[in-house]
């Protein structure tokens, strides 16, 4: 009998992992229909799309976004629930969101499979009673989480981190660096200010400053700055304007893998930096009353996935009253001329790949799949 899925992923990189989880899908089972809210990802694997997920990513907090979502959430519950009637929903990620999906579908006789779940374990781990009440299995990435959602009763498979099978691999630094005019004999330092116009605006000129106090007091250093894809010129370059530091757009994990030292904005190039085992670190500022509404929900102090992962202080995090250029410019130095610290550094970096393990986390997430669709 033929089965039908319906896939919700709310941004780009929800719609990368769900692209990977159906296609491996069709390969095992041609005839199953699969509609989805998603991208050119999803799309490509043989979703047809209800809606383009842009319309879930708006980025921002006001009444017009907040009726969108809403408007689109009853759209699409009316539309599973009366018309197209799938056997199950997954759910990759965009937790508010997908929960609140969830609770409509409850007692339908609709399964509902969470891939990539909420990061309970980081705030709001009230969360996770949700879960347990309206979702039929969570498929976490990382491993920490099985033991937290076991706690709970809930149905969960660790299936490994995508990044770990996604991940190119390392670029020839020697290629890398005739490429963009960087001189082999002298070290690295790439600053990656983030991807969001909040980001930039919080802290890239800081990051910068933070750079620039390294490089008067070491001159033999050289510098660049990523610019993320999604970013256009005319956000990215008033942040840059009064740099002489190379600007390169859209080669993050290259840069990333050939860096001799990074100054990052914390987010999931964290993870990639450590996977490629490159020294850095991490610096995050918001506004006050953000952060003290964070500092009452939080469930843990750290803010980097290495150092979550881990269970150790690897990672300088440099948050709210630290993030100083001052701070930046002493903890890159340190990575960068205290031999015995680096070391030690880029050992204790390659435990984040072997606790994540070299599970192929797409695949696990589809014979999972399969595994509810035919018990």
């Amino acid at each position: 009998m033929m089965k039908k899925i319906f896939v919700i992923t709310g941004e780009y990189s929800g719609d990368i992992h769900g692209g990977k989880v159906v296609s491996l899908l069709k390969e095992k089972y041609p005839d199953m229909e699969v509609e989805a809210i998603g991208g050119e990802n999803l799309k490509n694997a043989g979703a047809k799309l209800f809606c383009d997920h842009s319309k879930m990513s708006a980025f921002g907090f006001s009444l017009k976004i907040a009726i969108e979502h809403l408007t689109l959430e009853k759209r699409l519950c009316d539309y599973l629930l009366n018309e197209y009637k799938p056997d199950l929903v997954l759910l990759i990620d965009y937790g508010t969101f997908n929960l609140r999906v969830a609770k409509r579908l409850k007692g339908s006789g609709i399964k509902v499979i969470d891939y990539i779940p909420p990061q309970v374990w980081a705030s709001r781990k009230w969360r996770i009673r949700g879960i347990k009440k309206y979702v039929d299995k969570v498929l976490c990435i990382f491993p920490f989480e099985e033991s937290l959602y076991k706690e709970y009763g809930i149905d969960v498979h660790f299936c490994g981190h995508p990044l770990v099978k996604q991940l190119p691999q390392k670029a020839d630094k020697k290629v890398f660096f005739e490429k963009h005019g960087f001189d082999i004999s002298r070290p690295l330092v790439s600053v990656f200010p983030g991807s969001r116009p909040l980001e930039l605006a919080f802290l890239a000129n800081t990051l910068i400053d933070g750079a620039k106090k390294l490089q008067k007091k070491h001159p033999e250093l050289q510098f660049c700055i990523s610019h993320a894809p999604n970013l256009s010129d005319n956000v990215f370059d008033k942040y840059v304007k009064n740099t002489d530091f190379k600007v390169i757009k859209g080669e993050n994990q290259a840069l990333l893998s050939v860096s001799d030292s990074l100054i990052l904005a914390s987010g999931t190039v964290a993870l990639e930096a450590a996977l490629y085992q490159t020294p850095m670190i991490i610096g995050y500022k918001g506004p006050w009353i953000l952060y003290l509404i964070y500092l009452m929900v939080r469930c843990i102090k750290n803010v980097s996935l290495p150092n979550i992962i881990t269970g150790e202080n690897i990672v300088p995090e440099l948050i709210q009253a630290k993030f100083t250029p001052e701070n930046i410019s002493y903890e890159t130095e340190r990575l960068l001329y205290e031999k015995d610290y680096r070391d030690n550094y880029i050992t204790k970096l390659g435990r984040v790949k072997e606790l994540l393990t070299d599970k192929y986390s797409a695949q696990e997430a589809a014979d999972s799949i399969v595994g509810v669709l035919t018990p």
